[in-house]
């Protein structure tokens, strides 16, 4: 029997699992464990349950000597050093496949309402601000027909494409190495679904940005730092881009007086895009498995590999 520590309670049954097989502590708070408190947990953890805004990095590896496996609550692996934890052995897994559905329906959701104004009307209707039907009142743009890039061609991003078939759309898949500037040039609509790597980060600049129609939406349900804030916040501002929707920033949450929070027609949400009964409980169970697995010293069935 191993001991596990396990950074956040999580919905569905799967701890069940791993505690009907190894001793397992789940941090009781809502807030992650502060740094100190997530190291002194790993000293003698065999296996760690992390989430995305754990920093897995070589100093906890280096903390944790019993350390034989880490499953990443999240698709993304970008907040653990896979390298750090291969020299030493540690198996790293994650949960790919269940949120990708859940993640495109966000994705779209984030489309359709900063196109359609929706937050903003219903703002103006329980605000007493709607007084009569108005012909020039919280005019959009079409989302039927229009053009839509994404960046990032992986299961997220296909499946993004899917749906734009139901709307008549002409999509633009752009992957590295593929065009951004040229796609972006012709895009309606841009949904940024690639992974955050360093040749990602503020991969939409503000370069990228410019060349980007003034009638055009931005949706980013990624990662925070493939998007440089402030070029965007410039951007909305300056009227140069007519709106984005952001799942997510960085940091998480945003600061109050982040500039994006004052910029127009923009639609920030906490980080919604697996919040789902079905993804969140399906993601459990893959980090469990992983873990049951890698402590029965087995490869784990959802691995992540070092580049």
């Amino acid at each position: 029997m191993a001991h596990v520590f396990v950074t956040r309670q999580l919905p569905g049954d799967a701890l069940e699992r791993l505690a009907a097989e190894h001793d397992v502590e789940v941090w009781p708070e809502d807030m992650p464990p502060p740094r100190g408190a997530l190291l002194s947990r790993v000293a003698d953890a065999e296996g760690l349950l992390s989430l995305l805004v754990d920093q897995v990095d070589a100093e906890l590896i280096d903390a944790a000597p019993k350390l034989r496996a880490v499953a990443n609550y999240a698709i993304g692996f970008d907040n653990i050093d896979v390298e750090a934890a291969a020299r030493r052995g540690i198996q790293v897994g994650n949960t790919p496949d269940v949120l990708t559905d859940a993640t495109a329906d966000l994705a779209w959701a984030l489309m359709l309402a900063v196109a359609r104004r929706i937050v903003e009307a219903h703002q103006d209707a329980v605000g007493g601000r709607w007084h009569t039907w108005e012909p020039q009142g919280w005019v959009g743009v079409d989302v039927h027909g229009a053009t839509l890039a994404v960046v990032g061609a992986g299961r997220i991003g296909r499946a993004v494409a899917r749906r734009a078939s139901g709307f008549d759309m002409e999509v633009v898949m752009v992957d590295l190495g593929d065009d951004l500037h040229g796609a972006l040039e012709r895009a309606d609509f841009v949904s940024v679904h690639t992974p955050l790597t360093p040749e990602t980060e503020h991969l939409i600049d503000a370069d990228a940005l410019a060349r980007m129609k003034p009638t055009a939406i931005l949706v980013n349900t990624a990662r925070g730092p493939i998007v440089d804030q402030d070029a965007l916040a410039a951007a909305l501002h300056e009227g140069r881009l007519a709106g984005a929707g952001l799942d997510v920033t960085v940091p998480e949450p945003l600061p109050p007086d982040h500039p994006l929070y004052r910029a127009p027609n923009l639609l920030i949400v906490p980080h919604i895009g697996s919040a789902t009964a079905t993804a969140r409980a399906a993601m459990a169970d893959r980090a469990v498995d992983n873990l049951l697995a890698a402590l029965d010293d087995r490869p784990m069935p959802y691995p992540v590999q070092p580049s």
